[in-house]
């Protein structure tokens, strides 16, 4: 028996890195997956990577478009009668080179992060929630960050964004609470993935690989399926008793000053 035999789940930001880890991890523990994204091709590669037997649906989705949201919960619910579970993994990362200070945000980036990131993360709890609540049972995971908890991890907007999506997670799970249905987060630390691959690629490239992961207490950057291993715990009865809490999944990054120099 898997953990989500009979479970469905809604995985947004499948097509690649954490979203696919997780919708790929639910599959293989019995999970029903529905995969959203904005990449065809990505949610194809999730898709042929599926256990054979796992029921499945895939569909290009962005998250912050509420009419193509509240088209996905609709469609879930007609293809498999229930959501069990709400994975918010879609993000994007500020687009602009570098992080430059808060005199030199522009607005219409700002604007593109907090809207896929925070937006979207309530777009997808406002439209599945009334489903869990109606059978009482449900679990959703968020995806917040490192970045959410402190400076120094990304930029102004997605700082802000994560740093929303926390608090997002403890109002909603007051809200939901009582029906049972229970709201977490995950806050990645340094994970490679396809957001970051600028990060990776630019430290490999002028020799600095060695540090990348090098200021987390566990000296190495994470994976996805470190990542997909907690926010599936978060969803799972184990953590039956667990709600509006962010678990920071970091190699130990927020558990110290973690000051530049500090560390070598």
């Amino acid at each position: 028996m898997g953990r989500f035999d009979q479970r469905v789940a809604i995985v947004t930001g499948a097509g690649s890195g954490i979203g696919r880890a997780t919708a790929l991890r639910l599959a293989r523990e019995g999970a029903s997956v529905i995969l959203a994204d904005t990449s065809e091709a990505g949610l194809v590669e999730t898709e042929n990577q599926l256990p054979e037997r796992a029921r499945r649906l895939r569909r290009l989705v962005d998250v912050a478009n509420e009419a193509q949201v509240d088209a996905l919960v609709n469609e879930a619910i007609a293809s498999f009668g229930q959501i069990d579970v709400l994975c918010n993994i879609a993000g994007i990362a500020s687009t602009g080179q570098g992080h430059p200070p808060v005199t030199g945000n522009d607005r219409a980036e700002w604007d593109q992060v907090l809207s896929v990131n925070l937006t979207g993360t309530m777009l997808l709890i406002k439209h599945v929630a009334p489903h869990m609540q109606a059978r009482k049972l449900g679990a959703i995971v968020n995806t917040a960050s490192v970045a959410g908890i402190r400076s120094g991890a990304g930029g102004n907007a997605y700082s802000a964004s994560k740093a929303g999506v926390i608090n997002l997670t403890m109002t909603a799970a007051c809200d939901l609470g009582s029906d049972n249905v229970r709201v977490n987060a995950v806050c990645p630390g340094l994970v490679e993935t396809g957001m970051t691959r600028a990060v990776f690629d630019y430290a490999r490239a002028n020799e600095k690989a060695h540090k990348l992961g090098a200021r987390c207490e566990l000296r190495r950057y994470g994976n996805p399926e470190e990542i997909a291993a907690a926010i599936l715990f978060l969803a799972s009865d184990d953590a039956s008793y667990i709600t509006g809490q962010s678990l920071p999944v970091d190699g130990g990054n927020t558990a110290s000053l973690n000051m530049p120099g500090m560390k070598v």
